[in-house]
């Protein structure tokens, strides 16, 4: 018998990935750090609505499947997805998933400010979200479709039915309002149907890009908790003169 050889291994096992995300509080804690940031474990804890023992149970669990990765500052640890892919499947299970209820009027103001705007792992999503991409295509800076729901979109708005790319007008526009977009293998453009609008917001390296400009020029700002982001007065400013957008009425 040959101890060295490799196993042979078949299809996929989904379940096992299901299995991991079948427990409510292990989902609440991936949705906290669906905004990309690095989060200590006991405001995972509070997120996820369990004792911090429990959520340590879930986080090495969720480290050890690979949904997270884990860094140490000092007597603390901080704990974010491992990466785009799991943002992605987080992003393809919310367009399938079915809404919350909202029971409270904590929940509620969380809620709508959460449609209002947002982060989606590394782009801006929400009302401003689908603001911001239809502002770019009514001005041709991006090309390929509307910003609507396309036939190549899922029934709940898996998407993947429209080709957008950024003109030459979207090439000098970016350049001149500062958005960098960052290097690497994910593609330049791609987007997401929002789960609350049900129109496309911009994601890919694009999406990565407007959100650190916004994020560098206080355009917007974090809340305290959550995904949820915050539209400055010099971010409606912005919105208004660069991109067309009234946020006041927008929102």
């Amino acid at each position: 018998m040959n101890v060295n050889a490799q196993p042979v291994l078949g299809d996929v096992e989904i379940a096992s990935v299901g299995a991991l995300l079948a427990d409510p509080a292990r989902c609440r804690i991936l949705m906290a750090l669906h905004d990309g940031r690095a989060l200590p474990a006991s405001v995972l804890a509070d997120e996820a609505g369990v004792s911090r023992s429990t959520a340590s149970g879930h986080l090495g669990r969720l480290t050890a499947e690979g949904m997270l990765s884990v860094e140490s500052h000092g007597r603390h640890r901080y704990f974010r997805l491992s990466g785009p892919k799991v943002g992605e499947l987080l992003e393809r299970i919310m367009e399938l998933a079915p809404a919350r209820p909202v029971r409270s009027l904590r929940e509620g103001t969380r809620a709508a400010q959460l449609r209002a705007a947002r982060t989606c792992y590394d782009h801006l999503a929400g009302r401003l979200g689908v603001e911001l991409m239809a502002g770019l295509l009514a001005a041709g800076h991006l090309e390929g479709g509307d910003g609507r729901y396309a036939s190549g979109d899922g029934p709940r708005g898996y998407g993947r039915g429209v080709d957008y790319a950024v003109s030459r007008s979207g090439w000098e526009f970016l350049d001149g309002v500062g958005v960098r977009v960052p290097d690497g293998d994910r593609p330049l453009v791609r987007y997401c149907v929002d789960w609350s609008e049900q129109r496309h917001h911009l994601a890919g390296r694009l999406g990565r890009g407007l959100l650190d400009r916004f994020l560098d020029a206080s355009w917007v700002r974090r809340r305290e908790v959550g995904r949820g982001v915050r539209v400055t007065p010099d971010g409606r400013a912005a919105l208004a003169e660069l991109f067309g957008i009234d946020w006041e009425a927008a929102a």
